[in-house]
């Protein structure tokens, strides 16, 4: 996988080796997760720790 240049700080609570690595966090979560990277929803959202497509539909909605 090509380098990739973030121009924001990630703004996920949990630890992890890509955190803030954009890419690899997003092919991880398509790979081996089947779902969102918590830098996709919201604080409150986030703080959930639920990745799936229902939870972000649902945390889009609330904005």
């Amino acid at each position: 996988m090509n380098a990739c240049s973030n121009t924001r700080p990630c703004p996920c609570t949990y630890d992890c080796p890509r955190h803030g690595k954009c890419c690899a966090c997003v092919a991880h979560h398509r790979d081996h997760e089947g779902g969102f990277p918590g830098c996709f929803f919201s604080k409150e959202g986030e703080a959930t720790y639920d990745r799936s497509f229902e939870a972000l539909k649902k945390d889009r909605e609330t904005k």
